[in-house]
C-alpha cells in the first residue's frame, strides 16, 4: 500500500488509514499535553526497561512472527488459531499490500491475493475454507497505479498521506482449495474493512458508496472533496441473499467494524466531524442506537472484541501524538479505560486469538522499527481484575480464578490433564465434600460458572443468572417436647424408647395397647399363603406392639416372600389404615441386630404417617407383655417359625406419646449454561398477532457436582475410623463433572471455528442433590417451562394449556398435569456423566433402551475413540439424574465405570483415578453429543428396557455381607465383585475383590438380581455357604451376615 512522508512505521493499513491523515494533519492540543517520544536512545531504553514489568502483568512472552518484506501488519487468525491471515508488502514490483496466510503448524505462508492493485482487510471463514478480502485489481489502471507509485519513490519524493480511499476497493472471496476469487460487492465507491460474522452468514464492512449514488448537501460535499472518508459508513452484506443494509448514518467516518463473539453485536471506531479524534462505539448487528464505550478526546481506534465477549482491546495516542498503546474497555462501558501495553512508539491493530490466552497486535518494536506483527500470551484472569469485572466479590473470588486459570491451561484436545485439573479443584478439603447446600456446593457451583463462561456460554438459568435454586430434606431434628408414658412410667429418651423420624407429630393421648406379632399382612403368592397379623384384632384407636423384621427361622425362600412386606415404614402405613393410634416397634431377644432402638435417621425428612411411630427397648417390651402374663422371648420364638397367631390386648397397659421432630428444608442450586449455535426461529403468531421468536431444542449434558460432605451422613460407608472424615468424591463425581466440562470446551471451540452447524443449543448442567435423591434434576424438569418459556412444546391433546384455563381442566379431568407434559420437543437427547473416573476393562453405557437409534450411534461415535463399551438398556431405574428425564420422554445416556471398594468413602481420591481413561469418556460422548446436536432429526424416545419396575421389586436388605458388586463385569454367569469391605463378614470369609459368586445360601446366582434377592433372604447371625470362582477354580467358603444396623 502506499506510504506516508512521515515517520516510517506509518504506513499500516487502509482499515484504519485516515487515522494517520488525522493524526498528522490535526494535533489536538489536548494530546499535546501528554509525553511524547523522546529522541534519546539511551532515553528510549530506559523506558522500555521501566515498562517491561507493567506489560507484563498482562502480556507475557512476546515475540515477532512476521519477518520478510517491507512491513507487514493487521493479522486475524482461523477459528483453530492456527493460521493467521494479514497484509505486506514484500513485491518489488507492486509498491501495495497483498495478502498472505501463514499457517503455524509448519510455517509455510500463501499468497491468497492476484498480486496487481491494492488490497487490504482480510478475514478468514469461520469454516477456514475461504478468506475475504479487498482489492482493486479489476481496475485496468492498476499497473499503471503501481509503476507511478514506484516512480514516485524511486525519484525520493514521498506523498502526504497515503490513502485515497479508492473507489475501485471492492469485497472478493477467495477459495483456498481452488484459488479462485468470488467477487461480492460492484458497487461504486470505496468497499472495504470487511469481516465475516461468526455463523459466517455475513459481513461487515466500510464504504462511501452513498457519495456516489445520492446528491450530497453543500456541506457533504466539502468534506468528501476535503477527505473521502467522511461519508463513510457501516454496511452488513447477507451472503445468500446479496441483501446490503447499512447500520450506520452519521456524518464522519465509521469504520474498522468486527463482529462479537455472540454475533449480536459489533464493535468500530468513529471519528468527530472534523477528524480530530475517534472514539469506540458497539451497536446491534440489525441497528438501533449506538453505544459509546469511550470518551478519551484522543485517537482511539482499532476495537476488537476479546472472545469473552466482556470487554475490548483498543488503540489510542492518549500518552503522546506518535505513541499509541493497547487499552481494554469494558463491553458495557462501565468503568475506565485500562492501559495493556507500555511500550514507546507504535502498538496498535490489536486481535485476540480465538483461545482468549493470546494476544496478536502490529509494532514497530521490531528491530528497524518499521511494523511486524507481534504475538504474546495473554492474562485474561488479570485483564477482568483490573476492569472490575463481574461483582466486587467477583474481582478475588477464588472459584472464579481458578476456573479461568483452568481455562487458560486447557488444551482444545481431550486431556488427561484438563481432567486432572478439575478434579483436583472439586476435591480441595476446603470444599468440605460439597454436600448439597453448603459452601462447598455453592464453592463447586461458581467454579463450573466461570468457567462455562470462559468458554462463552450464556448463563441459562433462574432470572438470566447461572444457577437455578431448590428446596430439598435437610434432615431432621428431635425438638425438647418428646416424651412417651407406658403404664404410668415416663421413659427416658434414647435409652429406653426412639421416635422414628417418619412418625407424626404432635400429642397422641393416652391409650391401651395390642400386640400384633410381626405387624405384617402379606396376601397369598404361589406356595406362600397368606400371612395376616391383624386377623380378628380390633386395634381402632390403640396402640399396636409388634416386633422388628420378619419371623427369624423361616426359610431362605420365605424370607424372600415376606421381605417387602417387613419395612417399619410398610407396617405403620398398614396399622394406620387399621385406624391404630400409633406403632410400637420391639427387636426382640431372638432378633440379631445390634441395636435395640430403631435409629433416628436424622438425614431424614420425607413427611411422617398420620400417627405416632416408636421403638422401645426389649426391657421395656418384657414388661409391657409381663402384664398380659406372657414372656416376649417365648412368644417370639413361638412366630419365628413363620406360623400365625392371634394378636392380643395387653391389659393394665396403657401409652401416650408426645412427638416433636422439626422437619428441615435445604437450597441448593444447580448451575447451567447454553451455548448459542443458532437465531431463535420464529414460531406462529399469537393472538395479538405479533411473531414470538422460540428458542431451539436442545441438547443437554450434566453431571451431578455433590458428595457426601464431612461425615457423609447415611449415604456413607465409611469405617467408623473415618466417619469424620471428608469424603471429597474425586469418582463420585468430580470425574463426570471434569468429563461435562471437556466436552463444553470441546463444542465451544467447534462453534468458533465454525465447525459446528447444529441444528440445536447445547445446554451444559452441573446437578446439585443428587446424593439426597435428584432434587435437583427434578426440580429442573418440573419447572422447565418456567425457566425457558419460549422453549417448543409437544403439541397437547387438550389444547393451549398454557393461555386456556378450560384446556387445563379438560386436561386434569383426564388426570394428567403439566408436571407429566413431555420435554422431548424442547430436549432432544440428555447425556448423564455420573462416576467416569475408574476405567477398567469398559465402559458401561446406560439408558441405550430409550431410542431405538441409541445402540448404533454409540458404536458409531465409539469408533475414533476405541473403548470397549457394554451397552445396558436400562433407563427409567437407573439411580442417578438421568431417570429424571426418563418420564418426560427425553432419550437418555448414561455413563458409568462402575463401583468399587471406595464408593461413598473417604478413600474415593483424585490419585486412584484413570485420568486418561476418563478423557476418552469425555471424547466419546462429545462425539454422540455433537451428533445429535448436527442431526437433521433428533432420537426418538422409545423406551425398550426389558422386565419394568413391578418385576423388579426393590430389595428391603437388613443383613450386610460387605461386598461390592461390579456393574461392569459384562455377560458373565454369577456376580462379580469389584472388592469387598474392610472389616465386613465378606473380607472375614476370605471372600476377595474379583471374585464371582455363583452360589449363596444354597440359591443359585446369575445375576446382580439373584444375588440382591439372596441376600434378602439371609438370617443375621446364620453362617451360610458361598461359593465363588477364583481363577477358574471353584472355591466354597462360609459367611456370617451381620446387622446393617
Amino acid at each position: 500500500m502506499m506510504t506516508f512522508a512521515y515517520p516510517k512505521w506509518i504506513g499500516l493499513t487502509m482499515r484504519f488509514a485516515s487515522i494517520w491523515l488525522v493524526v498528522l494533519t490535526f494535533h489536538s492540543p489536548a494530546l499535546a499535553d501528554g509525553p511524547g517520544k523522546s529522541d534519546s536512545p539511551e532515553a528510549v531504553a530506559a523506558d522500555a526497561i521501566a515498562a517491561a514489568p507493567e506489560e507484563a502483568k498482562l502480556i507475557s512472552g512476546t515475540k515477532q512472527v512476521t519477518f520478510g518484506g517491507l512491513r507487514a501488519g493487521e493479522g486475524y487468525f482461523s477459528g483453530d488459531g492456527q493460521r493467521m491471515v494479514f497484509q505486506s508488502e514484500r513485491d518489488p514490483a507492486n509498491p501495495f499490500y497483498q495478502i498472505f496466510v501463514m499457517d503455524f503448524e509448519n510455517g509455510d505462508i500463501q499468497q491468497v491475493s492476484p498480486g496487481s492493485g491494492k488490497t487490504t482487510c482480510a478475514w478468514i471463514h469461520p469454516d477456514g475454507a475461504k478468506v475475504l478480502f479487498a482489492s482493486t485489481h479489476h481496475d485496468p489502471e492498476s499497473s499503471r497505479l503501481q509503476q507511478e507509485e514506484l516512480d514516485l519513490r524511486a525519484s525520493g519524493q514521498q506523498r502526504r498521506y497515503a490513502w485515497d480511499y479508492d473507489p475501485e476497493f471492492e469485497l472478493y472471496e477467495h477459495d483456498l482449495a481452488t484459488g479462485k476469487n468470488r467477487r461480492l460487492t460492484e458497487t461504486r465507491g470505496y468497499d472495504a474493512e470487511a469481516s465475516y460474522s461468526p455463523d459466517g452468514k455475513s459481513v461487515l464492512f466500510a464504504s462511501n458508496r452513498q457519495a456516489y449514488e445520492r446528491q450530497l448537501s453543500e456541506r457533504e460535499k466539502t468534506l468528501f472533496e476535503l477527505d473521502p472518508a467522511s461519508m463513510i459508513d457501516i454496511y452488513k452484506l447477507d451472503l445468500a441473499s446479496g441483501e446490503v443494509i447499512r447500520l450506520t448514518d452519521t456524518l464522519g467516518y465509521d469504520g474498522g467494524p468486527f463482529f462479537s463473539p455472540d454475533g449480536k453485536r459489533f464493535c468500530w471506531r468513529r471519528f468527530s466531524e472534523d477528524g480530530a479524534t475517534a472514539e469506540i462505539y458497539t451497536m446491534s448487528v440489525d441497528g438501533g442506537e449506538a453505544t459509546r464505550l469511550t470518551s478519551l478526546n484522543a485517537m482511539s481506534w482499532a476495537p476488537f472484541y476479546h472472545p469473552s465477549g466482556e470487554y475490548l482491546v483498543f488503540t489510542t495516542n492518549l500518552h503522546g501524538f506518535a505513541n499509541f498503546e493497547l487499552y481494554l474497555v469494558r463491553a458495557d462501558g462501565k468503568g475506565k479505560p485500562v492501559r495493556a501495553s507500555f511500550t514507546e512508539g507504535f502498538d496498535g491493530l490489536p486481535v485476540f486469538l480465538p483461545d482468549g490466552n493470546q494476544i496478536a497486535w502490529t509494532s514497530t518494536r521490531a528491530s528497524g522499527g518499521r511494523s511486524q506483527i507481534f504475538m504474546g500470551q495473554w492474562n485474561h484472569a488479570a485483564a477482568r481484575t483490573l476492569l472490575g469485572l463481574g461483582t466486587e466479590a467477583d474481582a478475588d473470588d477464588p472459584d472464579r480464578l481458578a476456573a479461568i486459570a483452568t481455562a487458560e491451561l486447557a488444551s482444545p484436545e481431550f486431556s488427561p490433564a484438563d481432567i486432572g485439573r478439575h478434579v483436583d479443584y472439586l476435591t480441595r478439603p476446603e470444599l468440605g465434600g460439597r454436600l448439597t447446600g453448603t459452601e462447598g456446593e455453592r464453592r463447586a457451583t461458581q467454579y463450573v460458572a466461570a468457567y462455562l463462561e470462559s468458554l462463552g456460554f450464556e448463563p441459562a438459568g433462574t432470572d438470566g443468572s447461572w444457577f437455578q435454586t431448590f428446596e430439598f430434606p435437610a434432615g431432621s431434628e428431635l425438638t425438647a417436647k418428646n416424651s412417651l408414658t407406658i403404664a404410668g412410667e415416663e421413659l427416658t429418651l434414647g435409652k429406653a424408647w426412639q421416635p422414628l423420624s417418619f412418625s407424626g407429630d404432635g400429642d397422641f393421648e393416652s391409650a391401651p395397647v395390642v400386640f400384633a406379632g410381626y405387624g405384617m399382612v402379606a396376601p397369598a403368592s404361589g406356595d406362600f399363603v397368606e400371612y395376616d397379623s391383624y386377623v380378628h384384632l380390633d386395634v381402632k384407636d390403640k396402640w399396636v406392639m409388634v416386633l422388628r423384621d420378619m419371623p427369624q427361622d423361616i426359610k431362605p425362600e420365605m424370607r424372600q416372600h415376606l421381605a417387602r412386606y417387613s419395612a417399619p415404614r410398610r407396617k405403620a402405613t398398614v396399622a394406620r389404615d387399621l385406624g391404630a393410634r400409633g406403632i410400637i416397634f420391639v427387636t426382640g431377644p431372638t432378633s440379631g441386630v445390634k441395636n435395640e432402638l430403631i435409629r433416628f435417621d436424622r438425614d431424614a425428612s420425607a413427611a411422617g404417617v398420620s400417627m405416632a411411630v416408636v421403638s422401645i427397648d426389649n426391657v421395656t417390651a418384657a414388661k409391657m407383655m409381663a402384664k398380659a402374663e406372657k414372656d416376649l422371648a417365648k412368644e417370639q420364638k413361638s412366630l419365628d417359625g413363620g406360623e400365625m397367631a392371634m394378636g392380643y390386648e395387653l391389659p393394665g397397659v396403657t401409652v401416650s406419646a408426645t412427638v416433636g421432630i422439626d422437619r428441615k428444608t435445604g437450597t441448593g442450586r444447580n448451575v447451567m449454561g447454553r451455548l448459542r449455535t443458532g437465531p431463535a426461529e420464529k414460531v406462529d403468531p399469537p393472538a395479538e398477532g405479533k411473531p414470538m421468536p422460540s428458542d431451539r431444542p436442545m441438547v443437554m449434558v450434566g453431571a451431578h457436582i455433590d458428595h457426601l460432605g464431612v461425615g457423609g451422613g447415611t449415604n456413607s460407608l465409611a469405617t467408623e475410623e473415618e466417619r469424620d472424615q471428608v469424603h471429597v468424591g474425586a469418582d463420585d463425581n468430580a470425574s463426570g463433572v471434569a468429563a461435562m466440562l471437556e466436552i463444553a470446551q470441546f463444542l465451544a471451540v467447534q462453534q468458533k471455528r465454525g465447525k459446528l452447524n447444529a441444528k440445536r443449543d447445547l445446554l451444559i448442567v452441573g446437578w446439585s442433590g443428587e446424593e439426597l435423591g435428584l432434587f435437583g434434576s427434578q426440580a429442573f424438569v418440573k419447572s422447565f417451562f418456567e425457566l425457558y418459556p419460549r422453549a417448543p412444546r409437544v403439541p397437547n391433546p387438550f389444547g393451549d394449556v398454557v393461555n386456556d384455563p378450560q384446556a387445563k381442566l379438560i386436561m386434569a379431568a383426564h388426570g394428567m398435569s403439566e408436571d407429566d407434559e413431555p420435554l422431548s420437543a424442547a430436549i432432544s437427547a440428555y447425556l448423564n456423566l455420573d462416576m467416569v473416573g475408574r476405567l477398567r476393562e469398559k465402559l458401561v453405557i446406560q439408558g441405550v433402551g430409550s431410542s431405538p437409534t441409541w445402540a448404533d450411534e454409540v458404536q458409531r461415535r465409539n469408533v475414533p475413540v476405541g473403548l470397549e463399551l457394554e451397552l445396558d438398556k436400562t433407563a427409567s431405574r437407573l439411580p442417578t439424574d438421568a431417570a429424571s428425564f426418563v418420564p418426560r420422554e427425553v432419550p437418555i445416556l448414561a455413563a458409568f465405570t462402575g463401583a468399587h471398594e471406595d464408593y461413598h468413602t473417604p478413600r474415593d481420591t483424585p490419585e486412584k483415578l484413570n485420568y486418561e481413561g476418563a478423557a476418552k469418556i469425555a471424547h466419546l460422548f462429545a462425539l454422540i453429543t455433537r451428533g445429535v446436536l448436527t442431526a437433521d432429526q433428533p432420537p426418538v424416545f422409545e423406551l425398550e428396557e426389558g422386565a419394568q419396575p413391578s418385576e423388579v421389586p426393590r430389595a428391603n436388605l437388613t443383613a450386610y455381607l460387605g461386598t461390592i458388586p461390579d456393574y461392569v463385569a459384562g455377560e458373565i454367569k454369577g456376580m462379580r465383585l469389584s472388592g469387598v469391605g474392610g472389616n465386613g463378614p465378606a473380607a472375614k470369609a476370605g471372600v476377595k475383590g474379583g471374585d464371582v459368586i455363583v452360589e449363596l445360601a444354597g440359591r443359585k446366582i446369575e445375576n446382580v438380581y439373584d444375588y440382591t434377592f439372596a441376600i434378602e433372604a439371609l438370617k443375621i447371625g446364620d453362617p451360610v455357604k458361598v461359593v465363588l470362582i477364583r481363577d477358574g477354580k471353584n472355591i466354597e467358603l462360609e459367611i456370617t451376615p451381620t446387622a446393617r444396623e
